[in-house]
């Protein structure tokens, strides 16, 4: 699991999703009692091996491995406890970045009519509707995490964070990579298209708080 891990955030970083030491990301060691494999705090995403990983309980505290846990772990440990995911990623990517801030007053972000939808687990159809909930940033993590709790169970296995991110989640390491990769892709859609229909000087989608 620790080179699984570890390739996949190699492959995360030369995509732009988490330059420099931006992201964390996790997977489940063991669910009774928790404890999360996960990259370090403050380490540099391109070339970290599978012995800096670290290995955290349910309390986010480092019980193996010589690294510093993130202070994003208990958001990661709130995700796990609220939608039982084996694997939570945390990118950086621009689009996410920037339509967090945009939709951060709507608090979520909808999307639909778009064939890639059909990527996240248990949609069948490009019209469905999914609504990416967007909370406002927050350094108290523990507080971040009670406002996220009961935004989870209706989360289309992703979660933005207003001007931080996205965070997404699978049953596995192998489908929380297909969802970042997919929710990646609809926000970079999304934010392209709102630029193509200002070049054209067309009225933006409207949503409301």
């Amino acid at each position: 699991m620790a080179e699984q891990l570890c390739a996949t955030i190699n492959g995360l970083h030369q995509r732009g999703w988490c330059d420099g030491t931006g992201g964390n990301f996790s997977c489940v060691l063991s669910k009774e009692p928790r404890q999360l494999l996960m990259a370090p705090s403050g380490h540099h995403k391109c070339d970290l091996q599978p012995g800096e990983l670290i290995v955290v309980d349910g309390s986010g505290q480092v019980i193996e491995g010589d690294g510093r846990a993130s202070a994003e772990t208990l958001l990661h440990l709130e995700i796990v406890d609220q939608t039982n995911a084996g694997a939570v990623l945390h990118t950086h990517s621009q689009a996410a970045t920037l339509l967090s801030t945009h939709y951060q007053a709507c608090g979520e972000l909808l999307l639909q009519d778009l064939e890639m939808l059909k990527g996240l687990e248990g949609i069948r159809s490009h019209t469905t509707r999914i609504s990416i909930p967007v909370l406002p940033n927050d350094q108290d993590l523990a507080r971040l995490s009670k406002t996220a709790r009961p935004r989870l169970g209706e989360a289309p296995y992703g979660l933005l964070i207003g001007g931080h991110g996205l965070y997404g989640w699978g049953s596995d390491l192998l489908q929380a990579r297909r969802h970042i990769e997919i929710l990646e892709f609809l926000l970079e859609q999304h934010w392209r298209a709102l630029m193509f229909r200002a070049l054209l000087g067309e009225p933006q989608p409207i949503q409301t708080p």
